[in-house]
């Protein structure tokens, strides 16, 4: 009877083990983010694919160990959602949702780290939400980057404050899944670097672990550094040129206010959590974390990068802001407390309405709210009208006598429109794009080359330098009448004849970046 009766108590521990899980901390953390993937996956099939998202797609058709725009994970997860949800719109978008919801429950964790209540831990989650939404929209680098930054985060907090130097591995890891993603990954070490030799942990120098750790992000690293030694580290020339456009078109300007509208209502907290990390006692175990935000922002004023470039470095602090603040409230009076946890979260939701009806595509086309959140997020106008112009050129072909169809090209200026071309133009037996932008330059013009081509997205003046004769057939449109890149900047559609170099001499000049 007492075999029975241990065996019995055994099942009740675990019973309760199970069930205390399923309410725990952890678990309010996983069933926030989780709510953030349905509403992604349940909004994530609206308007279309972007023209970012279409570069992605055919790239994810030719994995590789790099590309000329970005590393290999993207591509790879691209890849992941086409094997299993084929050319699902919601389902190529999946995994970056996925990505996004990872780092909200890795936010909460942070503030669990530092000592946070589930209260701490709930409010630091949903401050990283506004983000999480806008980055999980759509299928992008942006969305795997941020969690590469967001998981060196977590491990470096856990280094200072078990002090165990094993976790050093798990930060290489980290840095290694980042350097795949995006190459903004080194701002980041840079202030871990400055970190450890700034906050009094230099001690980590002498020890093997932090040098397995290098060793490991190399290792994970080195395939596409040996690709890009391959391709004479195009990547470097591209990255350069996106730059130089993004500083002479302004886009770099307003770096400091753009700090505030990205974290809208929610920069108290980040602000907070600054403050504990430098200055509070509390914080002073944990102020290499302050460098891994100070450095970057640095750098990337300086540099004059994009106001969006540093998102990943706020999650930490809404940790740390999260239990400075909660600790603040616990010393006040009830009255008080229950006012400013009301106003905090009241500020929350409003930060994530904010977010939700400006970056997913909630709102019927041309509607007012549409309308409003089109002037906003440009993002949206990108995502329309691919489909007729992948029809408009089918229809140009129909219309050709059948020896111009015979030996027909198209030429797509830009990665928008060689994408849209390769996925919609199956249907219509169209060719496949050729195209001089980015990783699309390497694939060719084909053999034989093409005879007549359908010119897309490029100007009279450009295609008679480039041809013996040109015919304007059509423009580009949509059917809601949107007006974005191709209907307002390069909307002419020509059917072109007699090439003017022959065509390795044309392809050689017409590789570009965009």
């Amino acid at each position: 009877m007492s075999g029975v009766s241990s065996g019995t108590a055994t099942l009740r521990a675990v019973h309760t083990i199970r069930a205390s899980w399923w309410s725990g901390d952890v678990a309010i953390l996983v069933y926030l983010a989780t709510a953030t993937l349905i509403v992604h996956v349940l909004t994530g099939g609206q308007y279309g694919f972007h023209r970012d998202e279409l570069a992605t797609l055919e790239d994810a058709r030719h994995l590789a160990w790099g590309y000329v725009a970005y590393p290999p994970v993207t591509p790879f997860f691209g890849r992941l959602s086409l094997v299993l949800f084929g050319t699902s719109l919601a389902g190529f978008r999946f995994f970056a949702a996925v990505a996004e919801a990872l780092a909200v429950v890795l936010t909460g964790l942070m503030a669990r780290e530092l000592g946070g209540t589930r209260r701490a831990q709930l409010v630091a989650a949903t401050a990283a939400i506004p983000f999480c939404l806008v980055g999980g929209a759509l299928m992008q680098y942006v969305s795997f980057d941020y969690l590469g930054w967001v998981l060196t985060a977590y491990f470096t907090l856990r280094l200072l404050k078990s002090d165990d130097p094993r976790w050093w591995v798990a930060i290489g890891s980290s840095i290694g899944f980042g350097m795949l993603s995006k190459y903004s990954m080194p701002f980041l070490v840079a202030g871990l670097f400055v970190g450890v030799l700034a906050a009094d942990v230099r001690r980590h120098l002498k020890s093997k672990w932090l040098w397995y750790g290098v060793a490991l992000s190399l290792l994970i690293f080195l395939p596409n550094l040996i690709w890009q030694a391959q391709h004479n580290f195009i990547s470097i020339d591209f990255l350069q040129q996106i730059h130089a456009r993004d500083v002479r078109q302004g886009r770099a300007d307003g770096f400091l206010p753009g700090q505030l509208k990205l974290t809208l209502l929610a920069a108290p907290l980040w602000i907070a959590g600054l403050y504990f990390y430098l200055f509070s006692p509390q914080g002073k175990r944990y102020r290499t974390l302050a460098w891994l935000y100070l450095v970057p922002l640095l750098i990337f004023l300086v540099a004059k990068g994009r106001d969006y470039y540093l998102a990943a470095a706020y999650p930490m602090l809404y940790a740390s802001g999260s239990v400075l603040l909660e600790r603040q409230l616990q010393s006040l009076r009830p009255p008080w407390a229950a006012i400013l946890r009301g106003l905090m979260w009241t500020a929350l939701v409003v930060d994530i309405a904010i977010m939700a009806a400006l970056t997913l595509p909630l709102a019927p086309v041309n509607s007012a709210w549409f309308n409003i959140a089109n002037e906003v997020n440009s993002d949206f106008r990108e995502e329309i009208g691919w489909p007729e112009l992948v029809a408009t050129a089918a229809h140009i072909r129909d219309s050709l006598p059948a020896e111009d169809r015979a030996h027909l090209g198209i030429l797509a200026t830009n990665y928008g429109e060689a994408g849209a071309v390769n996925l919609y133009g199956p249907q219509y037996g169209l060719p496949r794009a050729i195209s001089g932008v980015n990783s699309f330059w390497e694939k060719g013009y084909g053999d034989p080359p093409p005879e007549v081509v359908i010119v897309l997205g490029m100007s009279r003046e450009s295609v008679q330098k480039k041809f013996a004769a040109c015919q304007l057939s059509a423009q580009s449109w949509n059917r809601f009448r949107v007006q974005n890149e191709e209907t307002l900047q390069h909307p002419d559609i020509f059917v072109c004849r007699g090439l003017l170099q022959s065509w390795p001499e044309f392809w050689k000049n017409f590789r570009h970046f965009g």
